[in-house]
């Protein structure tokens, strides 16, 4: 292991031209090594990067010139790029991902990973994501660590000094999303959603407002367990409450199970050698093999828009790339099928102003989420249960939760497509 400081990092000592580069993603992105690659990185020339999510606004159509970037979806601060049509677009579950790189399918000659400083032993921790950075290390011919004193110590998966190639050396503080702003409508959802979570349910959600306002509804629930994709700080707060014990769980009992954490140094304080928190790969955190042991799984995922079938957009509103497949499937079809358990997809009824129903007579872009898979549409006007209704009910259930400025549309949109058949 060759081991230097960020002012002297040189990625020609390690990248080869057309060499491809998967990067840890979320708030486990090495921003270091990132600022390197937008700095140097055309020098070098051909060289293209996979990063799955990405929030530290360093990817952007100004500094990625001569680099290709490709990623799962436009999450974060990606949108920049994809609205420049400067992203590539790979439409796969991320559960996929780690299995794609290890197969070649996704090329990895190199890995860009940030960790942990080492324990005793010598074993970095991945810190702020697992998901599929095990893949991407396994795989490629040269791995590049930002080891930074920052990043804790989290149970799970551990990388070996001795399996670095290049440790990069820094201090700083690793990306931070603080918790989001949540206005009146985010209130009135998650006030429909928390109604399905009960004493000992099992909680997979994602970040943003709607999940905040939920977790902050959960206070007066009791032995809570945790099986997500992602953390926010939102777990902190239930954790510290006593709400979040995870011993009714059939499996990992005592312990939250995430692939990545994502928020503010109050959480990754908190998840520093905790053994109460183990980040897992997606082969763990997804898998329908794992998901099915879990009882009373509440699954809760977001979407652009849903048609009155109950089919689910969560990547495109027209030719706007503004979201991803992610991990919405696997977990809406394990909610779906928890006993005790349900699959929720959360969003406003309406958008741009008010002035476009999310509810919609035909989707706008693709099927992220098949009506054959969905269980429970919400939004601010109440939930819709579809799982086992019939077309015309499903039609009927999800009219009632659209804003009522466009349910007269709505229905006669129905009525139309009824005639012709769905």
């Amino acid at each position: 292991m060759r081991t230097v400081s960020a002012d002297d990092l040189d990625l020609s000592e390690c990248l080869r031209p057309g060499d491809r580069i998967v990067i840890g993603q979320a708030c486990g992105e090495p921003t270091t090594l990132v600022e390197a690659l937008t700095a140097q990185g055309r020098a070098i020339g051909g060289l293209s990067a996979f990063i799955a999510t990405s929030f530290s606004g360093l990817l952007t159509p100004a500094t990625t010139e001569g680099i290709s970037i490709a990623s799962m979806g436009a999450i974060g601060a990606l949108r920049s790029l994809a609205k420049e049509h400067r992203l590539s677009v790979i439409p796969c579950h991320v559960s996929h991902v780690g299995p794609m790189i290890e197969a070649g399918t996704l090329g990895c000659d190199v890995a860009f990973v940030q960790v942990s400083p080492p324990n005793a032993d010598g074993y970095h921790s991945f810190g702020l994501t697992s998901d599929h950075v095990r893949a991407a290390v396994a795989t490629a011919r040269v791995v590049v660590a930002e080891v930074n004193d920052h990043v804790p110590f989290t149970y799970g998966e551990l990388l070996h000094s001795t399996d670095i190639d290049h440790a990069v050396r820094v201090s700083r503080r690793p990306t931070q999303v603080p918790p989001a702003t949540i206005s009146e409508t985010d209130q009135a959802i998650a006030k429909h959603v928390a109604a399905y979570i009960e004493d000992g349910s099992v909680l997979q959600t994602g970040i943003g407002a709607v999940p905040d306002a939920v977790l902050r509804l959960l206070h007066d629930r009791k032995d809570l367990g945790v099986h997500s994709g992602m953390l926010g700080d939102g777990l902190v707060d239930l954790v510290e409450a006593g709400v979040v014990t995870n011993t009714r769980k059939r499996i990992d009992r005592g312990i939250s199970i995430s692939g990545a954490l994502i928020g503010t140094t109050r959480l990754y304080n908190f998840a520093h050698c905790n053994p109460h928190i183990r980040m897992c790969t997606t082969a763990y955190t997804h898998h329908a093999a794992v998901l099915a042991q879990l009882d009373g799984l509440v699954t809760i995922n977001s979407a652009l828009e849903v048609d009155l079938t109950g089919q689910v957009n969560a990547e495109q509103s027209g030719s706007a790339y503004l979201g991803g497949t992610g991990g919405q499937v696997d977990f809406v079809r394990a909610g779906a099928l928890s006993p005790g358990g349900h699959a929720i997809i959360a969003l406003p009824a309406t958008a741009k102003g008010g002035t476009i129903s999310r509810i919609t007579a035909q989707l706008s872009g693709p099927v992220t989420t098949a009506r054959s898979d969905v269980d429970v549409i919400v939004t601010e006007f109440g939930s819709a249960e579809l799982r086992g209704q019939t077309l015309a009910e499903r039609t009927r259930r999800l009219i009632a939760i659209a804003h009522p400025a466009f349910q007269e549309e709505l229905a006669r949109a129905a009525h139309t497509i009824q005639q012709r058949g769905f």
